[in-house]
């Protein structure tokens, strides 16, 4: 290994500098105080777990995204978490067996074994909120109004919103009779909206069944697209209009406060669909083609923690927040003080840096770079003056 490879990062797992970094913490604490308005409480689970409780509930893809080792004390194999949510719904379950609705909200890094999408990181630091114990659409409109205002907080514009019910498909797929293996490969041509490849898959399926599922490929779109489906289920596929109804209702309930918002319906969007029980959701802004936050329906997740309980919840990646956004400006600088035991300077720095000013010792000849005040001692005083630099 050369000394150039000794210091390279794995792909997709990077590094955040001072100014970044301290962008990022202050959005971190703008956002945490934000849930905290909003009754939201903060926990902090662990960076590993086992993989028994780690694993559970939200299917294989999250298997796949976790870097499993062995524990030394226990011998018992551990997962570094690739998702906090599974986390959280164990705390509600398990942790915090209180009855009625808790409103939990999180950040912190998480780790997976290959990016999500081509330009995603491996190491994201995923910030979110769960709301558990209310299986209504009002909470779903709460948790979709907080993931708005988290990207509004940031300093994000034009939000397009994109609905879906995981019902829909549901629905649909229960008049089509398909084995595991054909529903799996229908699932994969649904996501990519690839027709010739969906039809493929749907060969010997019964043409009633098979159209149903192939008229999802156009169900996205404006408002338009809930008209288009009930009018495309009310016979074949009856159940479904009940999602659609829901949509509806969600979509009218969030309007009221934003009128001017931009609401893309998908019916064939199924992230998340092996665990996601109702409505789904993303946001995404102009010229980013990923959504920036996403959540959805999960109810009884906690039920293999002991507990089943109705939940909602959405997530977003901090570090992606963190690419959209400027560099934030740092302020006046800092003020740099003399390298002097002197109880009247202490006295007048602690007075300044509990005010947030940032004030730095000077240990050489010359002060920090960011130092464009300085403090100077005139007539037995600690006073802040500019600073003239050769």
């Amino acid at each position: 290994m050369t000394s150039v490879d000794r210091w390279q990062l794995p792909d997709g797992v990077e590094e955040v500098l001072p100014a970044r970094a301290e962008t990022v913490e202050r959005l971190r604490r703008r956002l945490l105080d934000l849930y905290r308005s909003w009754g939201y409480q903060l926990v902090i689970p662990p960076l590993v777990e086992f993989t028994d409780s780690l694993l559970v509930g939200l299917g294989q893809d999250l298997d796949l995204l976790t870097f499993k080792l062995t524990d030394q004390l226990s011998g018992r194999t551990m997962g570094v978490r690739a998702d906090i949510t599974p986390q959280v719904a164990r705390i509600d379950a398990h942790s915090l067996p209180q009855e009625g609705v808790t409103r939990l909200c999180y950040a912190g890094s998480t780790l997976h074994t290959r990016p999500k999408t081509l330009m995603a990181s491996r190491s994201p630091i995923q910030l979110g909120a769960e709301l558990y114990g209310d299986n209504s659409l009002a909470a779903d409109v709460e948790i979709v109004r907080l993931m708005l205002a988290t990207l509004e907080q940031a300093g994000l514009e034009k939000i397009t919103l994109d609905l879906g019910h995981v019902g829909v498909y549901e629905a649909v797929l229960d008049n089509a009779g398909l084995s595991p293996e054909q529903e799996a490969t229908v699932f994969d041509a649904l996501q990519r909206k690839s027709l010739p490849d969906l039809k493929l898959a749907l060969e010997g399926v019964a043409p009633a069944a098979a159209q149903l599922i192939i008229g999802l490929v156009d169900l996205h779109g404006n408002d338009t697209v809930l008209a288009d489906a009930r009018e495309l289920f009310a016979d074949a596929a009856p159940a479904a209009l009940t999602a659609v109804d829901a949509l509806q209702e969600v979509a009218t309930d969030i309007r009221r406060q934003r009128p001017d918002l931009d609401i893309y319906f998908d019916l064939a969007e199924l992230r998340g669909y092996h665990y996601h029980t109702g409505i789904v959701f993303a946001a995404y802004v102009p010229g980013h083609g990923q959504a920036l936050a996403n959540g959805g329906r999960y109810d009884d997740v906690g039920k293999v923690y002991g507990r089943a309980r109705p939940a909602t919840g959405f997530a977003t990646d901090l570090k992606a927040l963190l690419d959209l956004l400027p560099v934030e400006a740092t302020g006046q600088g800092a003020i740099s003080m003399p390298d002097a035991d002197d109880p009247a300077l202490e006295a007048t720095v602690n007075t300044l840096r509990d005010s947030g000013e940032i004030v730095i010792n000077c240990l050489a000849t010359d002060p920090d770079p960011r130092c464009d005040r300085t403090l100077v001692e005139v007539d037995g005083e600690w006073q802040v003056q500019p600073l003239e630099r050769n």
